[in-house]
């Protein structure tokens, strides 16, 4: 288990990300942004212009879509990271025809190797009914799968459902807990 890897799941619109950017925001450290959204529309590109926005000019963004691991790698000590999100780096690599479970590898054992305290976002899928496409069910089992794997080493797993934590692992954080 890693002390520094925190996992924050929840649905859509939950307020998931947002609970993980106080979180981050709270610990006083310098704060990195690793961003896996790409914009490939314009309702997409407005959306992660208002997210930067809204996170303001203390958050170094780093657009890191597909090579996570090597945007985690790079990153000096001393950080306070968020990871936003590990669903939409699955789905990118996924559309990408990536050896999904190599990558995951990669994935995890650079979030054990992190110098910095991290904060990863993702989406529980599974509470929803059986998706009706061959892809959807396989994306939904992968998804269900990367969060299984990020949960067993994280010291930190919080559901966030309208906006409010739930501690799955470990306690709910505060400032001094950090």
């Amino acid at each position: 288990m890693t002390a520094q890897i925190t996992l924050v799941l929840g649905g859509a619109s939950s307020g998931k990300s947002a609970y993980a950017e106080n979180l981050v925001t709270s610990s006083g450290r310098r704060r990195v942004y690793l961003a896996t959204a790409q914009a490939f529309d314009s309702e997409m590109e407005a959306k992660i212009s208002a997210h930067r926005s809204q996170r303001g000019p203390d958050w170094r963004t780093i657009d890191a879509p597909h090579d996570l691991a090597a945007a985690l790698d790079a990153l000096p000590e001393g950080h306070a990271v968020l990871l936003d999100c590990a669903t939409m780096w699955l789905s990118n690599r996924m559309l990408a025809d990536a050896d999904i479970e190599t990558e995951a590898e990669a994935l995890l054992d650079a979030l054990a190797r992190c110098a910095s305290p991290v904060v990863v976002v993702s989406n529980e899928v599974g509470l929803c009914g059986v998706p009706d496409t061959p892809l959807a069910r396989r994306f939904r089992d992968l998804q269900g799968r990367l969060n299984r794997r990020i949960a067993e080493r994280a010291a930190r797993v919080i559901a966030v459902m309208a906006g409010l934590p739930l501690a799955l692992k470990g306690d709910l954080p505060g400032e001094e807990t950090w």
